[in-house]
């Protein structure tokens, strides 16, 4: 078989050749400039961005301490403040309690003095007086009333104040609450690096989260919190000074008065005595006279039957010579001696009998008032019977005050030095 002839290929020229030569290293030449001012570029880039995220890093630290600082004192605040708060809920509590138990202490001197009232009722006649007595004691219970409308009210107020004492605790119990995980959260932050574990790429990182506030609402915020507790402070303050100051008002009003209804009751008791034993006197006397104008009465009526004897003599006398005959029938020394002397003995009779009529009712003056006395010493021993039994209820109740206060458990204030006010103990007498 005969060989085929050789195809021939195109062929350039040498200064076709010349110029490709020519045009690729142009080109890469252009190539190597374009690479070149590539490689400066992302140097420079790698250099600016890694300045800048070194910068962005210590700011984001910076900002992070500035933070974690503010917070902190915010937390500071907040502590102090509820610590505060704490204080005054246990100081107005105390003082709550001691009012409470001051007003459970004036129950039973009120039902002491209502009672006496009620014994004095039973005083009768004459003796049912409108006395200073009563009039003390009308006053004790008005002051004991009036004291339990005031404590009660200011029992009512320190309740709402602990209320709302303990609702600006909550309040700010729940910002230091925040504010100490924001805290923990900021530090968490702040302590990682870019060679910590756990750290990865989020979705949507920019995402502004649901219920962010500003830096001024957040400080607006808390500073509300602080400034709330604070007025709420000062207006607990102000409220225990009120009731200690009532509570040393009722406690030196009460006194007062009890000492006024205890003189008064004694001065009383000793006027209804002294009555009592001048009436005893009296009656004494009385019976005295009694039975000597009986005597008197007795001898008064033998003196008029003795005088009977003589005036018939006399009347006879008379009779037997107004028989004389004729001028015999004078009216002679001895007719005139006898009229004169019938005249002086029925005169005589007529002045005893008018004298033991006088007697008799003078004995019967006598003794109604014997009985009048004997009525109104019986009714004044009934009253000192119940002045008695007032005087021994009264003591009876301070008797058991000061018993109770030897146990320390009668309900009685004293106050101290931490109430604000230095006053005396509440009034052992009641």
């Amino acid at each position: 078989m005969a060989a085929s002839p050789m195809k021939e290929r195109k062929r350039c020229s040498v200064a076709d050749w010349e110029s490709s030569n020519r045009q690729l290293w142009e080109s890469a030449e252009l190539r190597r400039l374009t690479a070149h001012r590539i490689r400066q570029e992302a140097r420079h880039l790698r250099n600016d961005t890694l300045s800048k995220m070194e910068l962005d890093q210590s700011n984001s630290f910076q900002h992070l301490s500035d933070r974690i600082q503010e917070v902190s004192r915010w937390k500071d605040r907040l502590q102090s403040c509820v610590q505060e708060v704490n204080k005054e809920i246990d100081a107005l509590r105390k003082v709550k309690e001691e009012a409470e138990h001051v007003l459970a202490a004036l129950l039973p001197p009120l039902e002491v003095s209502v009672e006496c009232l009620s014994l004095r009722e039973g005083r009768r006649g004459g003796e049912l007086v409108c006395d200073p007595v009563e009039a003390e004691l009308k006053k004790e219970v008005e002051a004991s009333e009036r004291a339990k409308r005031e404590l009660q009210q200011h029992v009512d107020k320190a309740f709402q104040q602990l209320f709302l004492l303990q609702e600006a605790r909550q309040q700010l119990t729940y910002d230091l609450q925040n504010k100490m995980e924001a805290l923990d959260v900021d530090m968490r932050c702040q302590s990682l690096t870019v060679t910590s574990p756990g750290i990865s790429l989020k979705l949507s990182p920019l995402c502004v989260p649901l219920g962010s506030t500003s830096p001024q609402e957040w400080e607006q915020f808390s500073r509300y919190n602080i400034s709330r507790a604070q007025e709420e402070t000062q207006t607990s303050q102000q409220l225990r000074e009120d009731v200690t100051l009532t509570l040393a008002k009722v406690q030196s009003e009460l006194q007062a008065q009890h000492a006024a209804t205890n003189f008064a009751l004694r001065k009383r008791y000793h006027k209804v005595d002294q009555a009592c034993s001048e009436l005893h006197w009296q009656q004494k006397t009385t019976r005295e006279e009694v039975a000597e104008l009986e005597l008197d009465i007795c001898r008064l009526e033998e003196d008029l039957q003795a005088k009977e004897a003589p005036l018939k003599l006399v009347h006879t006398r008379l009779e037997n010579r107004a028989t004389r005959p004729g001028v015999d029938l004078c009216q002679d020394q001895v007719q005139h001696g006898l009229m004169s002397e019938c005249k002086q003995l029925e005169a005589t009779i007529m002045s005893l009998k008018k004298k033991v009529s006088q007697a008799q009712h003078s004995l019967q003056l006598l003794q109604q008032q014997q009985t009048c006395m004997g009525e109104d010493l019986s009714r004044k021993l009934d009253t000192l019977s119940l002045e008695q039994r007032t005087l021994e209820t009264r003591q009876h109740l301070q008797k058991q005050t000061q018993t109770a206060q030897g146990s320390d458990t009668v309900p009685l204030v004293k106050f101290k030095k931490n109430y604000g006010l230095h006053s005396a103990p509440f009034p052992q007498s009641l």
